[in-house]
């Protein structure tokens, strides 16, 4: 069933997208917020006690309702896995700001485009070039995607073939959200996060982004030009910096934009965008900040938005039909 409850969570999400600071994120920012604050002591040994606690616990959570719904009637665990997906799984938690800056660059207004960008990512635009625009666009894009689609439909579908539900989804989108809260903790004056405990946030998501970035990866290379992504993922993936403190301490995002730069012949990497002096906060699908050096490819242009926009859809129409074969087979066996 795992086919149908991504399809209806997508459906939903399109329909009626979760609206921003809703009481469900904002529950959860408070599960994690407690977590690091009554757990946390500094050493290492209690940095994965309260990594266990703010994200095995939500995941075993859930696939214990699971199991529960499951053994009341089938539709209702179907119900929660929907619920579980519609909440964690979409496009509309980032896309709103795509599409903002692409139709400002449409029209010709790169002054409201860099304004929006600065307002994404809490940085300073104001000396971007309208080629640097576009592919900061193409990157932070790019990654959310991965990050708020294809790796939660990954651990989604692994788990749930296993007769976990929806816990693979939770585990995913609750390791990503504590490094990236944890971090952001770290950088405020209001509350303390120990080098430990955000050491131990960021290891842990870097070994549960592992498989799912090169999947993600691969996905890219199926759906766009397979030779060009292949080639680029090899040579150019290590080329991105990991030195931003917001940044995973591991590679997988840096190969995730490699392969998107060699499937659709796009120069990325290059100059980093500056932190903003007048705000402190962190974006919610925080990227790393590219390296001086940058992949071959065409310069970044508005016509690679469209074409980023259809590599992801043919990505997502490559793993509805994956899904589909596997809900056929477990029907069928």
């Amino acid at each position: 069933m795992s086919f149908f409850a991504v399809l209806f969570a997508l459906l939903l999400e399109q329909a009626r997208p979760l609206a921003p600071g809703n009481l469900f994120h904002g529950g959860l920012h408070a599960w994690v917020r407690w977590s690091s604050r009554n757990i946390d002591a500094g050493r290492p040994q209690h940095g994965w006690l309260a990594w266990s606690v703010a994200v095995a616990g939500p995941a075993l959570l859930s696939f214990a309702i699971h199991w529960l719904l499951w053994s009341v009637h089938g539709l209702l665990a179907f119900a929660w896995s929907v619920a579980v997906l519609y909440a964690s799984l979409g496009f509309r938690q980032f896309s709103h700001h795509f599409t903002a800056i692409r139709d400002a660059l449409d029209i010709g207004d790169e002054d409201a485009a860099r304004q929006l960008l600065a307002e994404w990512r809490q940085v300073d635009a104001r000396e971007l070039p309208r080629s640097e625009i576009v592919r900061h666009v193409i990157e932070h894009s790019v990654l959310a995607a991965h990050r708020h689609v294809f790796g939660v439909l990954s651990w989604f579908s692994v788990l749930a073939a296993l007769g976990l539900g929806p816990a693979g989804a939770v585990l995913y989108r609750m390791s990503e959200f504590v490094s990236r809260s944890w971090s952001q903790q770290a950088s405020s004056s209001e509350e303390s996060v120990s080098p430990a405990l955000q050491g131990v946030a960021q290891r842990a998501w870097g070994v549960l982004d592992f498989v799912p970035a090169r999947m993600t990866a691969v996905g890219f290379a199926v759906v766009g030009s397979f030779e060009d992504a292949v080639d680029s993922w090899r040579n150019y993936s290590q080329m991105f910096s990991v030195d931003s403190p917001l940044a995973s301490k591991d590679r997988n995002d840096g190969l995730v934009l490699a392969a998107t730069a060699g499937a659709v012949n796009v120069r990325l990497g290059g100059r980093t965008l500056k932190a903003s002096a007048v705000s402190s906060s962190v974006p919610d699908d925080v990227a790393p900040a590219p390296s001086l050096q940058a992949t071959p490819g065409r310069e970044p242009e508005l016509a690679h938005l469209r074409s980023i926009v259809g590599l992801v859809w043919r990505c997502v129409v490559l793993w509805m039909v994956l899904l589909a074969l596997l809900t056929l087979a477990r029907l069928i066996g």
